[in-house]
């Protein structure tokens, strides 16, 4: 699907779990590659524009087990569903303003610099691909207060 991932690669982890590979499989996958960031709807919307027998449920079923299968990732940009991302190109982690909902990708070398002495000191290996931070960006900060306050 993804020209950083050689070719083969998806079908063999899907075939390899005792899954098949199907056309809706294949569908939901390259929807949510293409889209970048979406949830299950944002996902179902774009595999329909292709193919109108795809329900719902099935795009539901599909990402859960391509996020199973570590094929895509989910993480938890809203209090909604969650929002699905390709697993392939850098691991990155979310800042989402709560106030405009602007979401900002943090690299994972960057999430670990961060982190980097809390982890070390609980012994704990973080999920960055997973971790999303909620707050409020420079932007809205800066209407609220007329001025940028650190």
């Amino acid at each position: 699907m993804s020209s950083a991932e050689p070719a083969g690669t998806w079908q063999q982890r899907l075939r390899a779990s005792g899954h098949r590979l199907t056309p809706q499989r294949e569908m939901v996958l390259r929807a949510v590659e293409e889209l970048g960031h979406a949830t299950p709807d944002e996902v179902h919307a774009e595999v329909r524009r292709h193919s109108d027998s795809v329900n719902l449920s099935t795009v539901y079923r599909t990402l859960e087990l391509l996020d199973d299968l570590g094929l895509i990732r989910h993480a938890h940009l809203t209090d909604r569903a969650p929002t699905y991302h390709s697993a392939t190109g850098h691991e990155h982690a979310h800042l989402v303003c709560r106030a405009c909902g602007r979401t900002t990708s943090i690299g994972r070398d960057e999430m670990e610099q961060a982190l980097s002495g809390l982890a070390a000191r609980h012994g704990f290996a973080p999920d960055y691909g997973h971790l999303t931070v909620f707050g409020t960006c420079a932007d809205c900060r800066q209407g609220e207060r007329g001025t940028l306050e650190p």
